[in-house]
């Protein structure tokens, strides 16, 4: 490899890690927005209020039904004229939060049905209120089965943050298109770009994994504590 490889290299470097520090933002903070939504909008589901159900489907209906490019670019370019205006940064989080919330709902959804219904109704039994089965019975049984798929979620949280380049807001993807457009060097900025998201998912991908042996093995042992017959 020349000096001029390496200094080329070498800017190409310079110019992505200043927006790094965007991307990994967005993609913490707007998986914190995914988490809350989707608990929220995944127990709606499950609601015994017909109106609180429905709500629920609307917004899921509608964040799954469109694209997250066009909810990003009516945040940013049709909220404004209704008088709510956004920064980049707070449309980006917003934004990717309430899309892949919506996804991340059916993950709760599944979890919570997944729990035998009978535990629910010896909770009725023992005089229990809804929020108290929920959070003592279902949740602890539920949440260990909704790792997995959580763990995927991030992953792609992290891939869909190179749309908010399209708002103006400086991620990665943003610092490589304009680095193209002053100097060029299509191909070795974007291969720059492939293995920085590749690197970046690799602790996801390692986090995903751990949580996959985890529900194994404590699914594994709610099954041993299934079978085991009274003496």
């Amino acid at each position: 490899m020349q000096l001029e490889d390496l200094g080329l290299w070498r800017d190409i470097a310079s110019a992505l890690s200043k927006s790094l520090f965007i991307t990994i933002e967005v993609t913490v903070l707007a998986s914190l927005v995914a988490l809350c939504v989707a608990f929220v909008a995944g127990t709606a589901q499950l609601a015994p209020w017909r109106p609180v159900r429905w709500l629920a489907r609307v917004y899921i209906e509608t964040f799954r039904g469109t694209s997250a490019l066009v909810q990003l670019f009516v945040m940013f370019y049709v909220l404004p004229l209704l008088g709510l205006r956004l920064s980049p940064l707070m449309v980006g989080v917003v934004g990717l939060g309430l899309n892949l919330g919506a996804y991340g709902s059916q993950v709760v959804r599944a979890g919570i049905v997944a729990i035998d219904r009978g535990q629910r109704d010896a909770a009725v039994a023992l005089g229990l209120t809804g929020w108290q089965t929920l959070r003592r019975i279902v949740l602890p049984q539920a949440i260990p089965l909704m790792l997995p798929p959580f763990g995927n979620e991030l992953i792609e949280m992290l891939k869909a943050t190179s749309l908010v380049s399209l708002i103006a807001l400086t991620d990665l993807t943003f610092a490589g298109n304009l680095f193209v457009e002053q100097r060029g060097h299509a191909l070795d900025v974007y291969t720059a770009l492939l293995f920085t998201y590749f690197i970046l998912a690799l602790p996801l991908r390692s986090l995903t994994r751990h949580l996959e042996r985890r529900t194994r093995l404590i699914a594994g042992g709610l099954s041993d504590l299934a079978t085991e017959r009274p003496i």
